[in-house]
């Protein structure tokens, strides 16, 4: 396999991502933490058939949001960053109007219809009060992707800020804090409005700060890599934005669903409290995914610059780079579920400690998802958004067939597996494609030095103190400080190797081309 030559390691591509990265994980960490206590005040606040059915709405919300979106948030990265790279900031404003209209309207069309057809709905989630808070929520799906288009194209200029502060920090504590002020209240009614609210806020700061970001005259193109300098890309066509952006809309659309029509399949066929034990265990992922996150908004935009110049060795270093990241960020936290799994789900409530098994499941799966990289996000800064769509359909297809097999015979345990198996089809199937088509990998030392290292301190150590202390919180809080301060240590031992590098001080990094140039002389 590869290894990494000095020459290579800590260029000035995967500083940027690495400071990316950095940014948008402490936004990550925080909205993680926040978006678990928005849960356990649900959870703890009200009844388990209320918190169900808040948790299948939103569950509807959300994937009507991935429809509403057109695709518009990877096609803004992708072609922004590339008009950036050809010296054609002039055409921008041209293709946020491309985008930007039809995404809107979209949303505001399949808004009335969410709130027409909202008591239909309800009654294929069991529950005809779940129409209430489906119409509640329709009315602020235009914002919700105002949001989500407005922030992917500041992520474009590598402007990380507008996603961490609006997306990760902002709407999710403003969530929680009227979520909390509605728990205190025992007004179950609001309960949708305290969570969709702050959508709207926050849709007028990102709205403000895109405009922001791509009117300023500071936006020139990025340093070129190697390869050969890009040929001047002419105006990108309504045509040819839709052709990219709406294979990748229906793909996130399936993407999302595998994540939440798990939620609507268990309260459809199980009740709505089986719904809220699911989703309750799933909180868990949304962690491991909002780490993921943030190191595929940091490497998105330098991905597409560099695949814009064909550098697939530098595209390839990325990849790679990303998957030991991604695995050191995420690993730490699945790994101690898996011997703790019944003390975490008892965060929500002693009712909910039934849930552990889906939790050793879901964690299982979301180990394994990291393990095999960012290929999906890779896939579509190749400009290969067709084969995306087919991988995602495919996963979906899985999953339904399986939530439909699995969830009556095993309950939330099956609708559990049917996910993981859909995100083993979503893996594996770029994966392979990438290897024949750009002979683009995420294996090499790396990635063997990440898992060795997460495997011992969050893997090993955690399952002694399980077996020698019980499974108790005095046992996992040993065994998480002991892990944190070996793991920490041994990250830094291993810090060239893994290529973090990009996170120590400028003034060391300065000193290391003069050291390179006193060797080379």
């Amino acid at each position: 396999m590869a290894d990494v030559s000095p020459a290579h390691r800590g260029g000035p591509e995967m500083r940027r991502v690495a400071r990316g990265g950095v940014v948008n994980m402490a936004g990550a960490v925080t909205a993680a933490v926040v978006n678990l206590g928005v849960v356990v005040a649900v959870t703890r606040g009200f009844s388990a058939e209320t918190a169900g059915l808040l948790f299948s709405a939103t569950s509807v919300f959300l994937v009507a949001s991935a429809a509403a979106n057109l695709g518009t948030t990877s096609g803004l990265v992708y072609f922004l960053a590339r008009l950036r790279t050809a010296g054609a900031a002039a055409a921008v404003p041209r293709v946020l109007r491309t985008a930007l209209a039809p995404a809107t309207g979209a949303a505001v069309l399949l808004g009335a219809l969410l709130f027409a057809f909202a008591g239909e709905l309800a009654e294929l989630l069991s529950d005809p009060a779940a129409g209430v808070y489906l119409r509640l929520l329709a009315v602020f799906l235009p914002f919700a992707v105002i949001t989500d288009a407005a922030l992917a194209a500041t992520r474009a200029y590598h402007d990380h800020a507008p996603t961490v502060l609006l997306e990760k920090l902002g709407r999710p504590l403003a969530q929680l804090a009227l979520v909390c002020g509605v728990a205190v209240t025992g007004w179950a009614g609001l309960l949708a409005v305290a969570w969709a609210g702050p959508y709207l806020p926050v849709a007028v700061l990102a709205w403000w700060w895109m405009r922001r970001i791509t009117g300023a005259p500071r936006a020139k193109a990025p340093p070129c890599t190697p390869r050969r300098a890009p040929a001047p890309e002419p105006a990108v066509s309504p045509r040819a934005f839709w052709a990219f952006a709406l294979p990748r809309s229906v793909a996130g659309i399936a993407q999302l669903g595998i994540q939440r029509l798990g939620i609507v399949f268990v309260a459809a066929l199980q009740g709505a409290a089986e719904a809220a034990l699911f989703t309750a265990a799933t909180r868990f992922m949304v962690a491991g995914q909002f780490a993921a996150q943030a190191l595929q908004f940091a490497a998105e935009a330098r991905l597409a610059e560099l695949l814009a110049v064909d550098d697939r060795a530098g595209a390839n270093r990325l990849y790679r780079a990303g998957t030991a990241w991604q695995i050191c960020l995420t690993w730490p936290m699945f790994l101690p579920a898996l011997a703790y799994a019944p003390l975490l789900m008892a965060l929500f409530g002693s009712g909910y400690t039934a849930g552990a098994p889906v939790l050793v499941v879901i964690a299982l799966a979301q180990l394994a998802s990291a393990a095999l990289g960012m290929g999906d996000l890779v896939l579509t800064m190749t400009g290969r958004t067709r084969w995306n769509l087919v991988n995602n359909v495919l996963a979906l297809a899985a999953d339904l067939v399986l939530c439909a097999v699995l969830i009556p015979v095993l309950g939330t345990v099956g609708a559990a597996l049917a996910w993981a198996a859909a995100i083993t089809v979503r893996k594996v199937l770029p994966l392979a494609q990438l290897l024949r088509s750009h002979g683009l990998h995420p294996f090499d030392r790396r990635w063997f030095i990440a898992a060795g290292v997460c495997l011992g301190w969050f893997g090993a150590l955690p399952a002694l103190c399980a077996a020698l202390l019980g499974t108790t919180g005095l046992s996992l809080a040993a065994a998480l400080a002991m892990g944190t301060a070996g793991y920490l240590a041994t990250l830094w031992r291993l810090r060239g190797p893994l290529e973090l590098d990009g996170l120590v001080s400028r003034r060391r990094r300065a000193r290391a081309p003069e050291a390179v140039e006193a060797g080379a002389g």
